[in-house]
């Protein structure tokens, strides 16, 4: 009924072609069709509003972020009845990886309305997963949650995603983080931090993940591995969405290997000619050292936009069937 009387209303527009476009895609007309137009704006052709703000999707990626971990939790909960709270964490964390929600948004059309220059493109393979993430936003704060479930129900699971294919399908997170961890050449330990009991006084371990020294994800299961997968798929949540923990692990490799350097080089003479040069030349060197200094510093925190990139890589590429 709802659709009908959007559907009267649409007949005494003139803007009639982005409604339908709207329509083909969610099943149902926009109501304030200008929350799915900034869905589709990427920040890189962000636009100015009426009180000077830059618009983009940025906020509504971050709002639709969390409406479609409730709706997919919401939606798992009810199909897997009796299933344990880490089986439902597992397969919802499936559906709701960057990869699959990009996969989706090609599907059904989202990648050719999205708004973005060419140079952004190049280097952001995700752009597509994220504006649909801010779609589900806008459908929020336009239609409200029953509209994202019943959006989540009928347009993207029953002709894309089978849960229970989805369900058995195997993500070893541990694999995936310490691949990223080679790539970087990071150190990764997992640590075994404790035993615990839960409610039935079954038992149950706790693992640490530790990145250069660094304290990153925990987990829990009933099993090592299980506790360990836990672990690492929080450690690589943080790796993508922590940029302050990506910049920690960078320093502290860089005075790891400092001190490697400074413990393998044999202590100089005080009277040796090279300690003499190099007194003689600390003064006029000391500026230069002092801008060499930030320069490396600034080239080691260039870094952490490619180290995020490879991690959402490691963490949401699927694996072949």
């Amino acid at each position: 009924m709802t659709n009908i009387i959007d559907r009267i209303r649409l007949l005494f527009r003139k803007d009639k072609e982005p409604y339908l476009c709207f329509y083909r895609i969610l099943g149902f007309y926009p109501r304030n069709i200008e929350l799915y137009q900034q869905a589709l704006l990427h920040k890189s052709s962000s636009v100015k509003s009426g009180k000077g703000r830059l618009l983009n999707n940025e906020r509504l990626e971050f709002l639709g972020d969390a409406v479609l971990d409730a709706v997919v939790a919401d939606i798992v909960y009810q199909k897997f009845e009796g299933k344990r709270e880490g089986f439902l964490t597992n397969t919802r964390s499936k559906i709701v990886q960057r990869e699959t929600l990009n996969q989706v948004a090609v599907k059904i059309g989202l990648d050719k309305l999205i708004k973005y220059t060419t140079r952004q493109s190049s280097h952001n393979s995700y752009m597509c997963g994220n504006a649909f993430e801010a779609l589900v936003g806008a459908i929020y704060l336009d239609r409200g949650y029953e509209a994202c479930k019943r959006f989540m129900e009928e347009r993207i699971i029953r002709p894309y995603l089978n849960l229970d294919t989805v369900s058995r399908k195997e993500v070893n997170f541990k694999s995936k983080l310490i691949e990223w961890s080679q790539k970087n050449k990071f150190e990764v330990v997992f640590d075994m931090i404790g035993e615990l009991q839960d409610e039935d006084q079954n038992p149950m371990f706790e693992t640490l993940v530790k990145v250069e020294g660094i304290a990153a994800g925990r987990g829990k299961g009933y099993s090592k591995k299980e506790s360990q997968q836990e672990a690492a798929q929080r450690t690589l949540k943080q790796i993508k969405e922590d940029p302050a923990f990506i910049e920690a692990v960078v320093a502290a490799k860089s005075r790891q290997e400092q001190a490697e350097e400074t413990a393998s080089e044999p202590p100089a003479s005080p009277f040796s000619l090279q300690a003499v040069k190099q007194q003689e030349l600390r003064g006029d060197e000391s500026g230069l050292s002092s801008v060499a200094g930030t320069s490396a510093q600034t080239d080691r925190f260039d870094d952490v936009e490619r180290i995020i990139a490879q991690a959402e890589e490691a963490a949401f590429s699927q694996e072949a069937e």
